[in-house]
């Protein structure tokens, strides 16, 4: 059997190791993620802590959740729209 990802959207912001009050208030709960180093953040998951390092983005899930994705990943999982519904 094959199965489709269904479409969602999703909000996000790259982190680019200077916007860290920007990622942080993206974020909200600020207990939720802190800054490991000058380059990366750790972003408390559902699954655990995970490292974001500068140049990923961080997604906020479907269920308000929020976890890091690589550039990579991100642009071929995602992409822009200007305006929804």
């Amino acid at each position: 059997m094959k199965f489709r990802k269904r479409p969602v959207v999703i909000e996000a912001i790259q982190w680019t190791g200077a916007n860290v009050d920007e990622v942080l208030g993206f974020i909200l709960a600020k207990g939720m993620a802190r800054r490991s180093g000058q380059n990366s953040l750790i972003i408390e998951t559902l699954e655990g802590s995970m490292l974001a390092s500068r140049g990923d983005w961080i997604i906020k899930g479907v269920n308000g959740e929020f976890y890091p994705c690589k550039p990579d990943i991100f642009d071929k999982t995602y992409d822009s729209v200007a305006h929804v519904e």
